[in-house]
């Protein structure tokens, strides 16, 4: 029974993404535009990446790619839907063809990369594991954390971090896993555990929603490279192109200074052939994507450059105040780095 099960289940995926069982060229996008809208996995919510406010609209650094993909397509960024996913959940939903898009705080692996028929479009944030503590616990350190019991989201890589880490300085703890980082972080407070460990950029996330976020700290200690992105099915360059290129789109705005106030300004008046280019007043970029000319005028205007964006969400404009670090552009100091159009 198990053997007929399973073989259905690849069948099923397989009729899905396409004979070979991954998607076929051009079918993605030709499916978004025939539905009209872009199905975007998001995070079961995490606030600054991708959450759902008071009125029901969903937000986050992670929600704007989304976003992004749609003014590119749509010409408007609102035709998106979204589906909340668990991590364990995430990456069946997109192979499935459930999800057009997985941007949902995911790291970029090899085994993610290439062993479940998916592809990383980008890094949206550059992140690295860490660890919260109550100050009651009286630690200042990760290497004082012998002997912990630890909070962990199941399904992460943040569990085989975890235990690289403790083996390699010589320390032992015991894990207890949750399915939702909510979950996690409950327990934290609840006193179930003394440490929550997570992405760092989770951890700040899951501070602001604690009822006393101040007797909580984030330590200084970074145990992993956890670069963020969103995620694709892999034989759809297409669509993989279309989904890169809008992300790319903003993080070149930002260095070329060009903002969501001043965007269509600048396509009509530029002297920069640089800015000519991204904009859709020279050339015909825009259809090698099969997009139009203005695809990332429609971007920065409706969704902002990628500095707009951090701010925004996770940045000095928000609750998180997290600082751009190696989220920075690349001329300043930080690994945000576009290619060009041309």
């Amino acid at each position: 029974m198990k053997m007929v099960k399973s073989t259905l289940a690849v069948l099923t995926t397989a009729a899905v993404l396409g004979v070979s069982g991954f998607a076929q060229a051009g079918a993605t996008l030709d499916a978004v535009q025939k539905k009209g809208f872009v199905q975007c996995g998001i995070s079961d919510g995490l606030p600054g990446f991708s959450y759902a406010d008071a009125k029901g609209n969903y937000l986050g650094l992670d929600v704007d790619v989304c976003r992004a993909v749609a003014a590119a397509v749509f010409g408007d960024a609102t035709k998106v839907k979204y589906s909340p996913l668990t991590a364990k959940e995430r990456f069946t939903a997109l192979q499935s063809g459930e999800v057009d898009i997985l941007s949902r705080n995911t790291t970029w692996t090899s085994s993610r990369d290439a062993g479940l028929g998916l592809n990383f479009a980008g890094v949206n944030y550059y992140d690295g594991q860490g660890f919260l503590v109550n100050k009651k616990l009286g630690v200042s350190s990760a290497k004082e954390l012998d002997g912990a019991t630890v909070c962990i989201q199941a399904g992460t890589t943040t569990e085989l971090n975890l235990s690289d880490y403790f083996r390699a300085s010589g320390m032992k703890y015991t894990p207890i896993t949750y399915d939702t980082s909510d979950e996690s972080a409950k327990s934290v407070e609840a006193g179930r555990c003394d440490v929550l460990t997570s992405d760092q950029s989770q951890l700040y996330a899951q501070r602001i929603k604690l009822a006393a976020p101040d007797e909580y700290v984030v330590l200084p200690e970074v145990i992993s490279k956890e670069p963020l992105g969103p995620v694709v099915r892999q034989g759809d360059e297409e669509w993989f192109d279309i989904v890169r290129w809008s992300l790319y789109a903003m993080v070149n705005a930002e260095e070329m200074g060009i903002n969501s106030k001043n965007v269509e300004e600048m396509a009509k008046t530029t002297k920069n052939p640089d800015i000519a280019r991204l904009l859709g007043a020279e050339g015909e970029f825009g259809k090698d994507l099969k997009l139009p000319k203005d695809w990332a005028v429609k971007i920065v205007k409706q969704v902002g450059n990628y500095g707009e964006s951090f701010d925004r969400n996770v940045g000095a404009g928000s609750a998180l105040k997290i600082e751009r670090g190696l989220n920075a552009l690349w001329n300043k100091g930080g690994l945000q780095y576009a290619p060009p159009v041309r």
